[in-house]
């Protein structure tokens, strides 16, 4: 069992991890009316992009289920940061949608299997009495992303251009690499037999876990690869206040983590997303169903964050449970790649069911909304049901 020093190394390394894992797929969100200007794309179709990480992240994390118990974590990981900041970098090196699409399927192709190694990290050097806490710290690499991250690329993208954030966290991504090979502790190869006999896919607990999982992206993706466009074209949001917006949300979102973790340790996963699940969908029909919405969107949107980070803090909590060390990163890549497709399912449902007209405005966001909110709803009742199974000693 690693001593409190080495796990705090541990947490801030896979912090790290998260935060440049996120911010190369959180950024191009917010940067796609830049590059959809830069590159001639219909912003009705910034789907397309999103989908590409996570149709890619999807492939190689249903491979890696079956492969990366077999490889020593460190090395693992090393691997597929350094795959995810090369792709990263491509990508600013784009001429058109199809080559921007093919850069960004690089990334996704990496980027599946290092969250799911650094996660599996996590699982196995933390103790379960503090793993709700040392994951409500690592998710908080999305709100460091969103304080920082965001803001910063939005800002880089406007002193030199939508293709300088790319590069810069690429470069970023391959230095965290380097760090991970210096500064994590090797760990040791597990047993994949059970992931290659497929017995694990048979049992009651993954199927929920990963319903759970999937169902949690496919509301987050239905509605977040259209979002930044659909309040600076349909809301009349500035552009120039976008990385304010992101900042106030991963400020919000940093502060509810720590706490979210202290909750899910004391009440359990469920309770805390069923709060949060309720949270979140007032919110979205607050944001996208009501016109105008019934807050600024200065409160609206960061609360909107702030819901969706807590849901995730316990949902990895959760996640972590359920598979035995030896299966765990083959685990955690299958997790990995249901929430690729799930993103991938909802992104591809946004640009089906968006249109735009010659100013940018979006119609269709009050549909994409409804889905997502029963989508979001089927979340707590899955994980309740992991839960009760888990007291009661079953775990298969």
């Amino acid at each position: 069992m690693a001593t409190v020093t080495a796990e705090r190394r541990v947490v801030a390394i896979v912090t790290a991890i998260q935060f440049v894992n996120i911010l190369d797929f959180m950024m191009v969100m917010p940067l796609g009316p830049d590059f959809a200007r830069g590159l001639n794309i219909d912003p009705a179709h910034l789907g397309i992009v999103a989908g590409a990480y996570t149709v890619a992240g999807c492939l190689s994390g249903l491979f890696g289920a079956f492969v990366l118990d077999r490889f020593e974590r460190r090395s693992a990981l090393m691997v597929c940061l350094a795959g995810l900041g090369v792709g990263t970098m491509a990508a600013s090196f784009a001429v058109d949608l199809g080559t921007l699409v093919l850069a960004r399927v690089v990334a996704g192709l990496f980027g599946g299997p290092s969250t799911a190694l650094a996660l599996s990290v996590i699982a196995d050097l933390i103790p379960e009495e503090r793993r709700g806490r040392a994951l409500g710290i690592v998710m908080g690499g999305f709100a460091i992303a969103a304080v920082a991250g965001v803001p910063a690329g939005l800002e880089l993208a406007r002193l030199g251009g939508w293709r300088l954030p790319f590069l810069a966290v690429g470069i970023a991504i391959v230095g965290i690499a380097l760090v991970v090979r210096f500064a994590l502790p090797a760990g040791r190869r597990q047993d994949g037999g059970a992931m290659a006999r497929l017995h694990f896919l048979r049992r009651p607990n993954t199927a929920l876990a990963l319903a759970a999982v999937g169902c949690a992206n496919m509301q987050a993706f239905l509605v977040l690869p259209a979002t930044t466009a659909y309040l600076q074209f349909n809301l009349g949001f500035p552009r120039e206040d976008m990385g304010l917006l992101y900042m106030i949300g991963g400020g919000l979102s940093l502060v509810g983590m720590r706490l979210a973790g202290r909750l899910v340790d004391r009440f359990g996963t469920a309770p805390i997303n069923g709060a949060a699940t309720l949270a979140l969908a007032a919110l979205m029909f607050g944001a996208f169903v009501m016109v105008p919405p019934p807050l600024p969107l200065l409160v609206l949107f960061p609360l909107f964050m702030l819901a969706m980070s807590a849901r995730n803090v316990g949902t990895q909590t959760l996640m972590s449970r359920v598979p035995s060390p030896a299966e765990r990163a083959g685990f955690m890549s299958l997790s990995s790649a249901v929430q690729h497709l799930a993103a991938s399912a909802g992104a591809g449902v946004s640009s089906l069911l968006l249109t735009s007209d010659e100013a940018g405005r979006l119609t269709g966001m009050a549909s994409l909304a409804g889905l997502a909110i029963l989508s979001a709803a089927l979340v707590p009742l899955l994980q309740l049901a992991i839960e009760r199974r888990l007291r009661r000693g079953i775990t298969r």
